[in-house]
């Protein structure tokens, strides 16, 4: 997000949520279970951190993800799905199993970004383990280097159909 685009959502609040098309038609398989809301669980498996910038400012005052009934939480105890950033480094594959196996069923994984869906930059790294599909079963795949918060917003709108 640049510094232009930030002034003009102060300057202009509507114009942040406007281009936001209306929810896509929620996937069969997750919709029922999730009734309209979405508990969401992010790792950073071992990224630059530019898509947690963009995490943070679809859950801020502009973007406001949490209007759809989208929340982060702290436990894996409570999250209907995780949100892995970055590419697996040789050390966050225990901890992303362990995090993923502690989610109750049914386990929803999102791959944000172009790091966590084909390693983006990082491939061939010496301490890159793989893509998070190497990984873990990925269901929703959000593409970019950093995606931005309002493709962001769709995919999980997408979850939940809100």
């Amino acid at each position: 997000m640049t510094i232009r685009s930030v002034l003009q959502a102060i300057t202009h609040p509507r114009s942040a949520t406007e281009d936001l098309a209306p929810s896509p038609p929620a996937t069969p398989d997750f919709a029922e279970p999730l009734h309209g809301s979405l508990q969401l669980r992010h790792v950073d498996a071992g990224s630059c951190n530019g898509c947690e910038l963009e995490v943070a400012s679809a859950f801020g005052p502009v973007y406001d993800v949490e209007r759809f009934g989208t929340r982060l939480v702290a436990s894996p105890r409570h999250a209907d799905a995780l949100l892995v950033t970055g590419p697996v480094t040789k050390n966050m594959v225990g901890p992303l199993e362990k995090t993923f196996l502690a989610m109750p069923e049914p386990r929803i994984v999102i791959a944000l970004g172009d790091c966590a869906r084909d390693c983006g930059i990082f491939r061939g790294g010496y301490g890159v383990e793989g893509a998070v599909g190497d990984i873990l079963p990925v269901d929703v795949q959000i593409p970019g280097c950093p995606p931005h918060p309002a493709a962001i917003i769709e995919a999980l709108r997408g979850l939940t159909g809100q």
